[in-house]
């Protein structure tokens, strides 16, 4: 099964970046460079994991994570260049799963979706625990 990732960024070098490492852990990448075209495409695409930018053009990244926490509890990560404590403080508790702070690491981006991923998804033949 491949997972798929809507990631959401204006800079198009940051976008084939991030599509070429996802996609070569076998990831399904769609890549956005507009907050209100991502919030459209995210219903259609419902992608297993999204990476969102902060700064975007249309609706910016803070808004567009509010809207799909009200829809999803896809796993999102805020890639961005916003890096006070501050940021990261609101990012996170408008439901962002985890930040990330550009310039980045590929392996990085690579290694924190995969972590989400696992933890966002049971495999069908691990039995679930349930205790009384």
């Amino acid at each position: 099964m491949s997972f798929k990732v809507l990631v959401v960024d204006d800079e198009a070098h940051i976008l084939e970046l991030a599509r070429l490492y996802l996609s070569r852990e076998g990831y399904d990448v769609e890549g956005i460079e507009d907050g209100t075209q991502a919030l459209t495409r995210f219903g259609q695409v419902k992608p297993d994991l999204v990476v969102l930018d902060i700064m975007l053009p249309g609706t910016d990244g803070l808004t567009l994570c509010k809207e799909i926490r009200k829809q999803s509890q896809v796993p999102i990560i805020m890639l961005t260049a916003r890096d006070e404590v501050t940021d990261k403080v609101v990012g996170l508790e408008v439901g962002a799963d985890d930040y990330l702070t550009k310039p980045f690491h590929p392996q990085e981006l690579v290694a924190r979706a995969k972590a989400l991923l696992r933890r966002a998804r049971l495999e069908p033949d691990q039995p679930k625990l349930i205790r009384a």
